[in-house]
């Protein structure tokens, strides 16, 4: 299914032109998130502020002109490329999501502008930030070649990622166990969570690789 789906991108202008945009998209997500954490971790807050700011207006906009182009296609074309159509528009909802999240990321920096504590605690949010990384640039290069393999593989670790932000919610939470302020337990468990919805949503975006449209976002059946 998914080669037919990839065909009809391709050999389709209006559709082309669509996940170009979706790509495009992704990438400037992947930008956006280096540059929040470098200004969660560091002290130039209000520059990339204004920055990601802008780039997220540039997403919502390429959400909108895919949503045209789709829209345009279909109304064209009639159903035989409708999947095609409704793939694309679902994709380009989370990629739009993640960078709300990421905004939510920079209004920690206003939030807490002093450092933060417990090193535990950031060594462990570093290595997810990593996973994440990792993922924005995967997830692209496996839509482009339906390798369900590697769909899986991706899939699975998102798993474990989402598993492991809420282990350290619920320790920051009751446990405490650096000894940290009040306000910094606050902000790196808020951080957790919009880490997890960005890694739900790259989760989603993988899923169309492995799903048919039906359950893009959901576990994957396994194959009998």
């Amino acid at each position: 299914m998914w080669k037919e789906i990839r065909n009809l991108w391709t050999s389709d202008n209006l559709l082309n032109e669509a996940w170009d945009l979706t790509y495009e998209a992704i990438s400037i997500d992947a930008e956006m998130f280096d540059d929040a954490t470098d200004a969660l971790w560091g002290d130039n807050h209000k520059t990339v502020q204004r920055l990601i700011f802008k780039k997220d207006k540039l997403i919502n906009k390429y959400e909108r002109d895919i949503r045209r182009k789709v829209i345009t296609h279909l109304t064209v074309q009639g159903n035989d490329s409708l999947a095609a159509g409704l793939v694309l528009s679902t994709v380009i909802v989370d990629v739009e999501r993640i960078g709300d999240y990421i905004k939510n990321i920079v209004d920690l920096t206003e939030m807490h502008p002093e450092e933060i504590h417990g090193k535990n605690t950031k060594d462990k949010l570093h290595d997810i930030e990593n996973s994440i990384k990792r993922m924005f640039k995967d997830a692209p290069e496996c839509i482009e070649t339906g390798d369900e393999d590697h769909a899986l593989q991706i899939y699975s670790e998102t798993k474990e990622i989402g598993k492991t932000c809420d282990k350290y919610i619920k320790k920051l939470i009751t446990k405490n166990e650096e000894d940290l302020d009040p306000s910094e337990v606050a902000i790196l468990v808020l951080y957790f969570r919009y880490l997890k919805r960005i890694n739900a949503h790259l989760r989603n975006i993988i899923s169309s690789v492995i799903n048919p449209y039906d359950r893009i976002g959901f576990k994957p059946k396994k194959k009998k």
